[in-house]
């Protein structure tokens, strides 16, 4: 009961929603991945640009008085505005220092950190890059030093100091990463949604048509011709496929209902009616022997019927067991042919056996083998309506050996050469002439296939029908035998 009112989803929203989820991660992380790069390369990209400046600032004094860096220049016309040349929006500190650390100038009006001198700790360090923890600010800012030379004399500094959320800042570059990463989930939602639409559409019409299957209707209609997945083609045409053998074997399951009881109706009202008739005193004599007679030969026939269906019955489900001899193959096809037509009434047909040039062994039922036969021969007697020659054409063909009983009635007409094996199966042409319960084929190739060959219609026209039967042939000598 509980797997019955478990909740389901449709295939669209399970595949979409769970690949949407997947993407969204999948671009999160990417998204931090590729922020956390951009901010490196940022910083990286600005801080040799603040070193290129520091040089090139350093490149604008000269030695010309006590041994003091001297700009050629105006220096506060030189020093403002630099944040633009880096895309930043602030303005990085510059300070211009003397040997002994003395700020000589700077970008600042009002000096944040320092007084006017410079800590002699950060101008001692060989890094031309410094970074620095302020823990009153909670905060960092990186300190780019490039020395003032004249013909190898050290004259100063140039100092620029920048805070890092200052250096690391790019908020255009991260709007776009953004934007990107949106554009991608969109994109790829849209992509699967449609994808899945398209997958779940043809199931959901498979779903649609099995119901309509279940309910007992058959005309289904399931388009096929615009799948280009091959899987879901195969799906499709099998099922169409399937719902037309279903539709094949119920008309023919109705068919036999009526057929069996057409065919154990007849005798049964013919027995009633003769026997009626006898008791009734309505025939005496002669007359009420033979109606008798006729009586017993209907039973006879009526218990045939349903020592066929029977055996069937118990064939199928392995109730009787196949016993297995080594014969001459030769020999066992001569004897069932010579037998069976010692049985017929009607002499009008004949059977030819091609035997084998060289003599052949093969393990088999041989009482099975000859049901085999005689459901062969009498089928094909019926369709030659004037009599004729049956040909039994025995040959080897690798591990097996073929015997191909062939004759030259009617035939089979080619839209009821698909179902000759189907169980209760009777063809137009024996429905009205023939009486029976259309078991003689199945049986025989059910038979055959335990014996480990196999019986099969090769071919059948309006001149003529061969059905094939295969088993495996013996490899041992046959004087040994």
């Amino acid at each position: 009961m509980s797997i019955k009112n478990k909740k389901r989803i449709s295939l669209l929203r399970y595949w979409t929603s769970r690949y949407l989820s997947t993407l969204c991660i999948g671009l999160v992380v990417i998204a931090i991945i590729s922020a956390l790069w951009i901010r490196h390369t940022t910083l990286e990209h600005r801080l040799n640009m603040t070193k290129l400046m520091a040089e090139e600032i350093a490149d604008r004094f000269v030695d010309i008085s006590e041994g003091r860096p001297t700009p050629r220049g105006d220096v506060p016309g030189f020093l403002l505005d630099r944040g633009r040349f880096m895309n930043m929006e602030s303005d990085p500190s510059i300070y211009i220092i003397d040997a002994n650390g003395l700020i000589l100038s700077s970008n600042r009006r009002r000096e944040r950190f320092f007084v006017r001198t410079f800590p002699q700790e950060i101008l001692n360090e060989e890094e031309s890059v410094q970074k620095i923890r302020v823990e009153s600010e909670n905060s960092n800012f990186y300190v780019v030093k490039t020395p003032i030379e004249s013909e190898g004399v050290l004259l100063g500094w140039v100092v620029m100091l920048e805070y890092e959320e200052n250096l690391v800042q790019v908020n255009q570059e991260y709007r776009q990463l953004a934007i990107m990463i949106s554009g991608l989930a969109l994109l790829g939602w849209a992509a699967i949604y449609f994808l899945s639409r398209r997958l779940s559409n043809p199931i959901t019409n498979v779903a649609r048509a099995a119901r309509q299957v279940q309910d007992g209707d058959y005309n289904i209609i399931l388009p096929e011709n615009d799948i280009k997945e091959q899987e879901v083609y195969e799906l499709v045409h099998s099922f169409k496929e399937m719902s037309n053998r279903l539709q094949q074997l119920e008309s023919l399951r109705t068919e036999l209902l009526a057929g069996v009881t057409h065919e154990l109706k007849t005798p049964v009202t013919s027995i009633s009616g003769l026997l009626q008739a006898v008791n009734d005193d309505v025939v005496t004599g002669a007359e009420a022997k033979e109606f008798i007679a006729i009586s017993l030969n209907e039973t006879t026939k009526m218990k045939k019927m349903v020592e066929d269906l029977l055996a069937f019955n118990s064939f199928a489900t392995n109730a009787i067991p196949v016993v297995n001899q080594v014969h001459s193959l030769n020999e066992l096809v001569a004897d069932f042919a010579r037998q069976w037509q010692l049985v017929q009434e009607e002499k009008n047909v004949e059977v030819d056996v091609v035997f084998l040039e060289e003599e052949c062994l093969v393990d088999v039922d041989s009482i099975r083998l000859q049901q085999i036969f005689t459901n062969l021969l009498n089928n094909a007697k019926q369709s030659m309506v004037h009599g004729g020659t049956i040909k039994l054409d025995l040959t080897v063909s690798g591990e097996q050996v073929q015997i191909d009983v062939v004759d030259w009635g009617h035939g089979i007409p080619k839209e009821e050469q698909g179902l000759v094996f189907e169980r209760f199966f009777r063809g137009e042409n024996k429905k009205l002439k023939v009486r029976g319960l259309g078991l003689g084929l199945p049986f025989s190739k059910m038979m055959a296939q335990s014996l480990g060959g196999d019986l099969y219609l090769v071919e059948s026209s309006s001149s003529g029908t061969t059905f094939r039967i295969t088993l495996p042939k013996i490899e041992d000598d046959f004087e040994s035998y």
